[in-house]
């Protein structure tokens, strides 16, 4: 009998970025800029709203997005965004997902040339159907734009417990040639701490495709959890939701295999499973039968699936993949669609076979 020799563990070298700009002050961009700072980077984070700046530097809080969490006395808050990004190795971009074409327009002045941005925020812009990494890549030229995208919520990452997330960005050939010497290798060195783990991926695509796509298939499961259907329901959603992003992914070039890592499989399973996410608890409150309008007690919450559900479908049927959870979610928060038919609607679709190899398609007696 042959005996395999044990695995050797490569000692593989990457030059961490030093310096780096957080570009948004809410409650994930301070994450990682906590982060980055605890990684012994020096940190800048930008923040509009000059109140959160002067707390993040004058008691190491961030009082309105993470309250009650110690910061970095190391991390230096600005609301001047020239100065945040002076002389940076790297830039976290982590704004709404509608604001990220206009912010990444003012980065271009203030950016180093050839600096790498990973843009931390999920999602598919209207009209256009880009991913949020072609969006700034648009707007910032010929510079590396890459992502950050896992199961992380942004006050457990910050409060140190153990979080895991990819590192994505297309690889050149050069990258190819010195992967440890890429930039998603090199952020990925950046931002790894104790509690703080990362891993890399080439395929960009498929990381934000399962990010952008989470959101929605959660808005589902909260509408049928506070409808009042049980664990079943939620994992049939959760995972016929997943073969859907699968199939957009491939669509678009991504790879299906990336969907079942961290930012597809990881980072579904948390968003359907906890009312701390936001897309969750605002199909909890739909279905409970809360109008729109009185949701999170009235307050205006932004829930980013509730838009991506538009355009996510919008771009599928533009590139002819069927996504049947996603339009179903869609024709509730957008077309004034009853839940309990619609969705039981999605139940009685034709019966099909779970490997795409296998091409069945039956009527379904029910």
């Amino acid at each position: 009998m042959v005996v395999s020799p044990p695995a050797q563990t490569t000692d593989v070298h990457s030059r961490p970025y030093e310096r780096i700009a957080v570009v948004g002050a809410g409650a994930w961009g301070t994450a990682l800029a906590s982060i980055a700072a605890t990684a012994g980077r020096q940190v800048r984070i930008f923040g509009r709203d000059v109140e959160t700046v002067n707390a993040i530097n004058q008691t190491h809080e961030n009082t309105t997005y993470l309250p009650g969490i110690a910061l970095p006395e190391t991390l230096v808050a600005t609301a001047h965004l020239s100065e945040a990004l002076s002389g940076v190795d790297a830039v976290l971009l982590v704004v709404p997902s509608g604001a990220v074409r206009r912010v990444a327009a003012d980065l271009r002045a203030f950016l180093p040339a050839g600096t790498p941005v990973a843009v931390c925020t999920k999602g598919i812009e209207p009209q256009t159907g880009m991913l949020m990494s072609q969006v700034a890549a648009q707007e910032l030229g010929d510079i590396p734009v890459g992502t950050i995208s896992g199961p992380t919520f942004a006050r457990e990452t910050a409060l140190g417990h153990l979080t895991a997330a990819t590192v994505a960005f297309d690889f050149s050939h050069s990258d190819r040639l010195a992967p440890n010497q890429s930039p998603a290798a090199r952020l990925a060195v950046s931002m790894s701490t104790a509690s703080f783990k990362t891993y890399i991926s080439d395929d960009l695509v498929g990381v934000e495709i399962g990010g952008a796509i989470k959101n929605v298939i959660a808005i589902g499961c909260g509408m049928m959890t506070g409808a009042g259907f049980a664990e079943n329901t939620r994992a049939a959603l959760i995972t016929r939701g997943m073969d859907e992003m699968k199939a957009l992914a491939e669509a678009l070039g991504g790879r299906r295999e990336t969907v079942t890592g961290l930012a597809g499989a990881g980072d579904l399973t948390l968003t359907c499973s906890s009312q701390t996410s936001r897309n969750m608890s605002l199909g909890v409150q739909l279905g409970r039968g809360t109008p729109r309008a009185a949701c999170f007690d009235g307050r205006p919450v932004v829930v980013e699936g509730e838009a991506n559900a538009a355009s996510i479908v919008d771009l599928a049927r533009r590139v002819g993949v069927s996504m049947p959870i996603c339009e179903t979610v869609h024709a509730i928060l957008h077309n004034g669609a009853e839940l309990h038919s619609t969705f039981g609607d999605l139940w009685t679709r034709p019966i099909e076979a779970e490997p795409r190899a296998l091409d069945i398609s039956l009527r379904n007696p029910a």
